[in-house]
């Protein structure tokens, strides 16, 4: 590890990761001036004494700054009594500068094409997303709004930042439905479609999420996928707690955590 540590490029790769952590190759690469391949190099040695982590999302490798084995170095030779100091600043500090990130994958027997479709399509969302209706023209940096005709209300809204027709989806997102969600401002959803076999897996990140973001936020996300994949593979609707947020009957529990609109 000292080793990997020793060279100033490395050092900097990591402090890129400390400052923007899960970033590809390619982003790497553009912040420094030496060729593709001596960043993988350098990547490969930080990987190797464990100070670098990968992770494969969709077609995409991302890097993360692995902080244990510094940590370990910490505890060895930090004395004892600065070390509750250190450890209650660094809690904090990584409480204030790490969002949450919730991560839901599902597979559906379906083609790319028809699978996005279903997502950006407002009649066929209306079928599985509690019955409302998700508005754009999906151009980048175009807005978004999602609401229910029926009940004349906007439960969330946001700008399409990323649209890949029919792999990925990025956007950010204001929910409206409650005072709770609404405290916890713009958030950021990122749809990702991989063609496996007859069947395809997507991927929602629901991520940028305050530490203290409500759980009805992102806890209606596992209802909106099985809704999808059920209407995708048998035309049937699926009854959820969600899906009776705006019709007669009402589910017992909490409507804003069981009927939210992610």
């Amino acid at each position: 590890m000292f080793r990997a540590l020793a060279d100033p490029t490395r050092r900097s790769l990591l402090d890129e990761l400390f400052r923007e952590d899960g970033q590809t190759l390619s982003s790497l690469e553009a912040r420094f001036d030496m060729t593709r391949f001596g960043v993988m190099k350098h990547l490969k040695q930080l990987e190797d004494a464990g100070l670098v982590v990968t992770r494969r999302r969709g077609r995409e490798k991302l890097h993360f700054l692995n902080p244990v084995p510094i940590r370990l170095i910490h505890d060895r030779w930090v004395s004892k009594y600065a070390e509750p100091w250190a450890a209650a600043l660094s809690e904090i500090k990584q409480k204030l500068e790490s969002p949450m990130e919730k991560v839901f994958e599902i597979y559906i027997r379906t083609t790319p094409e028809r699978l996005w479709e279903a997502i950006t399509d407002p009649e066929i969302r209306s079928k599985y997303h509690f019955g409302t209706q998700v508005t754009s023209d999906w151009t980048p940096g175009s807005r978004w709004e999602q609401g229910h005709p029926a009940a004349g209300v906007t439960i969330a809204d946001g700008e399409n930042l990323e649209v890949d027709p029919p792999r990925r989806l990025v956007q950010s997102m204001v929910a409206r439905w409650s005072d709770d969600v609404k405290s916890a401002g713009t958030t950021r959803v990122t749809w990702e479609i991989e063609p496996v076999g007859d069947s395809c897996c997507l991927t929602v990140t629901h991520d940028q999420l305050g530490d203290s973001a409500p759980a009805a936020l992102y806890g209606g996300w596992p209802m909106v996928l099985s809704g999808l994949k059920t209407w995708l593979e048998s035309g049937e609707l699926l009854t959820t707690p969600g899906s009776l947020m705006y019709s007669g009957a009402r589910p017992a529990g909490n409507p804003e955590r069981e009927g939210g609109s992610q």
